[in-house]
């Protein structure tokens, strides 16, 4: 009998510890589901000399940029491991190669939800190409310039803060510029705005503090003056260059007025393919 009893105990005890623990790992399994729910993720993406940047958040897809057209292969396959079928917005921050390159395969290949460019056109292949495969699509352009915001869901903010004007000699300036705010996280993207650009936004006043900031024209010294990197002052900062390119990016002087600011520095010439996730508070790397 004795022995009867202490079997229905360590049974009743048993079925106790199972349920506890199936209960744990629901609550587990549920806060993994809603850290990966509840987070904003953003690739920059190694397209050698040029920019491409795709953010996620809220299960939305924004792509900044399409780097150049030798690397729209490496771009496609690069979206396509990350299952993404639909871009809800696409941002083309001004029309040089190495930002556009691969844009008209990303039109013809991706649902499009908005498109989003400057009022600025060139005189090149790659431009038209964009452009064809725009009306192919039946999309239209929409202009990019300060104050445009974008929806990217809850707890997101998305604005842009550039281009300020619709006539500049150089066609960096006309750069669409944008802030992201997903709680307490937040990203600038520089485009190739120079400092002129820089100074039309800081003289406006708008907001331009960061936790990450993407490097304005591949680290030339063109851009990222001295007071624009006090202003915003970034943590982390992000540069995006081919290895051993023409240019010489990033320009050391803009490396040096980086490190003196202690602001850790990445680059997709060095690094690859840089990705970082924040919940709304800490950025963290993959």
């Amino acid at each position: 009998m004795m022995k009867y009893k202490r079997f229905k105990f360590f049974v009743f005890f048993m079925s106790i510890s199972l349920i506890l623990i199936g209960c744990s790992s629901s609550r587990e399994d549920s806060n993994v589901t809603s850290l990966k729910e509840n987070a904003i993720k953003v690739h920059y993406i190694d397209v050698g000399q040029g920019d491409s940047i795709l953010i996620q958040v809220n299960n939305k897809n924004l792509l900044i940029d399409a780097g150049t057209t030798d690397s729209t292969d490496k771009l496609l396959s690069y979206l396509s491991k990350q299952n993404i079928s639909r871009l809800d917005y696409v941002i083309a921050t001004h029309p040089h190669e190495d930002h556009i390159g691969g844009m008209a395969a990303i039109i013809r290949k991706f649902k499009i939800g908005q498109f989003y460019a400057p009022r600025k056109t060139a005189s090149t292949r790659t431009f038209e190409n964009m452009i064809n495969a725009l009306k192919s699509k039946k999309l239209k352009i929409n202009t990019a310039k300060e104050g445009v915001t974008i929806d990217l869901g809850k707890n997101a903010e998305c604005v842009m803060l550039a281009p300020n004007s619709d006539n500049y000699d150089s066609t960096n300036n006309y750069s669409a510029v944008l802030k992201i705010t997903y709680g307490n996280s937040n990203f600038l993207f520089m485009g190739d705005a120079e400092k002129l650009s820089e100074r039309e936004i800081l003289s406006k006043n708008l907001n331009v503090t960061c936790v990450m900031l993407k490097v304005g024209h591949h680290g030339s010294t063109s851009s990222s003056s001295p007071e624009f990197l006090d202003r915003a002052s970034p943590k982390i900062a992000v540069i995006s260059c081919g290895k051993s390119n023409d240019y010489g990016h990033p320009h050391k002087p803009t490396i040096k007025a980086l490190n003196n600011r202690k602001i850790q520095i990445y680059r997709t010439d060095i690094d690859g393919n840089i990705i970082f996730v924040s919940g709304g508070n800490d950025i963290i790397k993959e």
